[in-house]
C-alpha cells in the first residue's frame, strides 16, 4: 500500500483534493473481516456554505456536524435511509467541505467485497458511493473516524497518480441544488466509474430539510 495521506493533504479546497484522490486507495478494514481496498476512479465535490447541494448549505446539525470537524474525518451518511455513503472531509475546520467517494476498482480484498455484493459483477462492485461503501463494509459507526492515522479502520493512502490528460470533470450526480457545477471528478474510460444520471425535479414539499442533499445510490 502507498503513504497514508495525512491531515495536510485534505487541509486544502475541497476541488483540489477530490481531483487528488483520484487513483488513490481507501482501505477499510471492518471488523472480523479482511481488509478491502478500493482505487478510487471518481470523487465528488461539496462545498459547505457556498453550496446549495452540500448537507452543510444551511448550518450545522447533528447529522452534518462532522463536516465542521478537522479535515480528514469520515463523514458517513445514509442515501433515501438506505445505503451508506462515506465523504472525507476537507479544508480547514469550519468550512464543511467534503468530498463524496463515488466509484473505484478493488484492489485488495476482492473475495470480501463479493461476499458483500454477491449480484455484482468484478467491475461493479464498488461502482457508485453506496456500492463503494458497501464493498467496504462502512457503516454509521465510522462517521467522524480520522482517516489520517495508522490505527484507524479506514485509510486513505496514496496511489498511482492519474495524468490530467486521462481526469474529466462534469456535473453532479443527483443533487437538486447546484447539480450543473463541474465538481464531479473522474477517470476517463475507466470501466469502474458509474454511471451519470441527471438529477430528476422535486416537487415542493412542506417539509424541511435542513438543505440536506439528496444522493441517488449507483
Amino acid at each position: 500500500m502507498g503513504e497514508l495521506l495525512g491531515p495536510e493533504f485534505f487541509h486544502r479546497p475541497v476541488l483540489d483534493v477530490a481531483r487528488a484522490l483520484l487513483g488513490a486507495e481507501v482501505c477499510c478494514d471492518a471488523a472480523g473481516a479482511p481488509a478491502v481496498c478500493v482505487r478510487l476512479t471518481e470523487v465528488e465535490a461539496y462545498d459547505g456554505a457556498g453550496d446549495p447541494g452540500s448537507h452543510a448549505y444551511r448550518g450545522v446539525t447533528p447529522r452534518n456536524a462532522v463536516m465542521f470537524g478537522p479535515p480528514g474525518r469520515v463523514y458517513v451518511y445514509r442515501s433515501y435511509g438506505l445505503h451508506w455513503c462515506m465523504n472525507v472531509v476537507c479544508g480547514p475546520p469550519g468550512r464543511a467541505a467534503a468530498a463524496l467517494l463515488r466509484a473505484g476498482e478493488v484492489v485488495d480484498g476482492v473475495e470480501t467485497a463479493r461476499q458483500r455484493r454477491p449480484a455484482a459483477g468484478e467491475r461493479a462492485l464498488a461502482r457508485g458511493p453506496a456500492c463503494l461503501a458497501a464493498a467496504l463494509g462502512v457503516s454509521g459507526e465510522w462517521n467522524g473516524m480520522d482517516a489520517t492515522t495508522a490505527e484507524s479502520a479506514v485509510q486513505l493512502r496514496a496511489g498511482s497518480w492519474v495524468p490530467d490528460e486521462r481526469v474529466r470533470s462534469g456535473p453532479r450526480v443527483g443533487v437538486s441544488a447546484a447539480a450543473e457545477r463541474p465538481w464531479r471528478f473522474w477517470v476517463d474510460g475507466d470501466p469502474c466509474v458509474s454511471s451519470y444520471r441527471a438529477a430528476a425535479p422535486r416537487r415542493r414539499t412542506t417539509a424541511r430539510h435542513s438543505g440536506l442533499r439528496v444522493e441517488r445510490s449507483a
